[in-house]
């Protein structure tokens, strides 16, 4: 199943719906989240999901389902879970100040949802910048 379409555009929905995906896209909003992560096997291989495009436009979207941003990809990696770099931890902005933080913090966000994951699991590397806020959004 793959992300659904909205206003034209592949949507990302970030962490989990309620309170954690308020705060996410909150970060988003504030130009302060850059970057997210995603594993390549869950959240892209059993979605039948293609990974985002350098240039791609996306739809971040509520907990309700509801288009309130635009992003643009900006740059796209995959790398082992152990490589993930400080410069992806700051971007992120989740207040992980190196990769060693992001891959402590992750891995328990991770396993809490009943993932395994390892040294060597792949992750997806996205950056991006907000192009549109909600009050310039068309329709919405």
């Amino acid at each position: 199943m793959s992300f659904p379409r909205v206003n034209g555009l592949r949507s990302i929905e970030f962490g989990t719906v309620g309170e954690f995906r308020d705060r996410l896209n909150s970060l988003v909003l504030a130009g302060k989240k850059r970057a997210t992560a995603g594993i390549l096997e869950w959240d892209y291989k059993s979605e039948g999901e293609e990974i985002e495009t350098v240039g791609e436009l996306l739809a971040v979207l509520n907990s309700e389902g509801s288009q309130i941003a635009t992003i643009k990809a900006t740059k796209v990696e995959v790398r082992k879970f152990s490589e993930v770099p400080d410069e992806f931890a700051l971007a992120e902005g989740e207040g992980d100040l190196t990769g060693e933080d992001f891959r402590e913090s992750h891995h328990r966000y991770w396993s809490k949802l009943g993932l395994n994951i390892s040294e060597e699991t792949q992750i997806v590397l996205l950056y991006f910048d907000l192009v549109v806020k909600p009050e310039n959004e068309s329709g919405l």
